[in-house]
């Protein structure tokens, strides 16, 4: 990179230069310089004296400046445009060379730093607000020449900050964000994976070829694109892991959050040494932090899946949500109102109240250009007062969209339900994750997953735990709370082909079911808290036994379904992923996982090349 003024050096074009300063004679001075400076300190040897290690020291930064600041360059002249591939990059590393050139032109030649300041200075100041006026990189081969000769570190060992996603763009720019995505992972994960992850990336970078990795991190490391863009890159690369927390609560009461633990090496590790999976001997640790089973690899998206699951829309911005009385006064100001006010379903509504019932409205003028818009004047006139400011404030995105209409409206998810009275819906964050049949005549939050169906089958297949186990073991989780992901829980879930039995215990789990929630005033969560609690026998309550007793019905009916009888299921209480609930057995679990990735290959080795996930706009959302 420092020879070629490229982050990328293979694509960088062959020129010659009359920048000759000899980086890698430069480096073997800096090196021995750092292992002088590493002896310990002793007054009474002038060679190893606190006057002769500061002298040292001067003379290190001395020696690699002029490195030093050709290596920002190379930062800088990246950055600026996110490190993306093409011809902008191409044109800004071959600026930056003849900018090196005038810079640094030899002993005859009169320096001229003008031009490479000018790329120093645009490249290296943060494009949104930070705590630096100027980014400072760490170059690894300059900063620890003597430890990156030698092949790098044997062990790294940290506890990276957390950086969601979806935020890196707004904490750092999203310049920032493009670049870190693109120069350590290629791209790979369209940049919607959390800092941890790159971290991950680094680390391994920077091992010698037996290295070792110690990381504490979120238990996102584990999840989703965090996972792929991570822990399945560095172990398609040859880390093993060794040992693993897959999530755990913060002992410290000063935080709520969930973290995990990696242990794992580049070195070659013997199949008979055992390796340790939250406390439990196990013979290998898969990237999801969890024993390995029968089956390997990941689940991939199905063909057969697309098109049924879909996120609620996203307002942005909190005028556009109304009282229920607020919304009724204005229909009585003007009927016309009536066109563009809805009821809306949230995740917390849809899981608290006893008839899944929304507690607010919200406006919704969908897709209206704003002259239409106008014409509904007390609505109009709250979007221009309240959203329009507020977006005004928040990334390019959402400023550039149309302030009087939802940000992500999902007109995909519209067109699929257009024709249905009722769909199956359910909370994106909960770990009660059970469907509820609703009307379609409102309008769903970003908190809710709708399937585009009113099939009994569909909400038997749904309420199971064959997807429940499915959906905990690959969806992501906020806390403890499992966050459903449609893309990897719902689009790679091979379905069992509709039969009628389905379709009766699809009925029978929501008629009975919602009788027990309006004869007692419980919503979901509070009723299966019920159900899932070991403490109340089926004696002491006949409603949390009956429930019990359709859920063994219902799993047993979606295992024949799939022509997988012969598994034993012994329901009772058994925790999963921290979780305690009324389920299978944890036989019957691991069988049932590995059965399903089975089934999940086959059928994608049928269809070909795997469909692209439900929704990718939101990855520049307000970040």
């Amino acid at each position: 990179q420092l020879k070629r003024q490229h982050i990328n050096p293979d694509s960088a074009k062959e020129q010659q230069s009359l920048f000759e300063l000899d980086a890698d004679g430069v480096l073997a001075q800096a090196a021995r310089l750092r292992r002088q400076l590493a002896t310990e300190v002793d007054d009474k040897d002038p060679q190893r004296s606190a006057t002769t290690k500061r002298r040292q020291w001067r003379a290190y930064q001395e020696l690699t400046e002029q490195l030093t600041d050709v290596a920002d360059g190379v930062v800088a002249a990246g950055l600026r445009l996110g490190g993306k591939p093409g011809k902008a990059l191409r044109e800004a590393y071959e600026n930056l060379h003849i900018a090196v050139e005038h810079a640094y032109p030899g002993p005859d030649g009169e320096p001229d730093r003008a031009v490479l300041d000018g790329i120093l200075n645009a490249g290296l100041t943060p494009t949104v607000d930070t705590d630096y006026a100027r980014w400072r990189p760490l170059h690894w081969i300059l900063a620890v020449p003597d430890v990156m000769e030698r092949g790098g570190f044997d062990a790294v060992i940290g506890n990276p900050p957390f950086l969601g996603g979806t935020k890196i763009s707004g904490a750092l720019g999203p310049n920032m964000r493009d670049w870190i995505s693109h120069v350590l992972s290629n791209g790979q994960g369209g940049g919607r994976a959390d800092l941890v992850g790159y971290f991950l990336l680094r680390a391994m970078s920077l091992l010698t070829g037996q290295g070792n990795i110690g990381l504490i991190a979120t238990n996102t490391v584990a999840q989703g694109d965090t996972r792929e863009v991570g822990l399945d890159r560095v172990v398609a690369d040859g880390f093993t892991i060794v040992r693993a927390i897959q999530s755990r609560s913060w002992p410290a009461t000063s935080a709520n959050l969930e973290y995990a633990a990696v242990w794992g090496t580049r070195g070659l590790v013997a199949a008979q040494v055992t390796r340790v999976a939250d406390d439990m001997p196990v013979k290998r640790i898969s990237t999801l932090l969890e024993p390995i089973g029968r089956i390997e690899g990941h689940p991939i998206r199905l063909a057969e899946n697309q098109a049924v699951s879909f996120e609620g829309c996203k307002p942005y911005g909190a005028g556009f949500v109304l009282e229920p009385e607020e919304s009724a006064a204005w229909i009585e100001a003007d009927p016309m109102n009536a066109e563009v006010l809805f009821p809306y379903l949230n995740g917390e509504d849809l899981n608290s109240r006893s008839d899944a019932s929304p507690s607010r409205w919200v406006i919704d003028l969908n897709n209206r250009p704003e002259n239409a818009a106008r014409h509904y004047s007390l609505p109009y006139q709250r979007i221009l007062e309240q959203v329009k400011p507020e977006r005004a404030r928040k990334s390019k995105a959402v400023r550039e969209a149309s302030w009087w209409l939802f940000f992500r409206a999902r007109p995909a998810m519209r067109k699929a339900i257009a024709g249905l009275d009722n769909v199956l819906v359910m909370a994106q964050t909960s770990n009660t994750l059970q469907p509820m049949l609703v009307q379609t005549e409102q309008v769903f939050s970003q908190k809710i997953i709708v399937f585009a169906s009113n099939s009994p089958s569909l909400q038997a297949v749904l309420s199971s735990s064959v997807h429940y186990l499915w959906a905990r073991k690959y969806s992501s989780s906020l806390r403890k709370d499992l966050s459903y992901t449609p893309s990897d829980s719902f689009l790679t879930l091979p379905r069992p082909e509709p039969t009628e039995r389905l379709n009766e215990i699809g009925r029978t789990l929501d008629t009975e079911r919602r009788e027990i929630m309006l004869r007692r005033d419980l919503g979901l969560t509070k009723l299966y808290n019920l159900v899932n609690d070991p403490s109340i026998a089926d004696s002491a309550d006949a409603d949390v036994a009956r429930m019990r007793e359709i859920h063994v019905e219902l799993d047993q009916v979606v295992m024949d379904a799939y022509d997988w009888g012969d598994v034993p299921l012994e329901h009772g209480f058994h925790t999963y992923r921290q979780m305690l609930r009324w389920t299978v057995s944890p036989t019957a679990r691991v069988e049932i996982l590995d059965r399903l990735l089975e089934e999940n290959h086959r059928r994608a080795a049928s269809q070909g090349e795997a469909p692209p996930p439900v929704d990718t706009e939101d990855v520049a959302a307000d970040e």
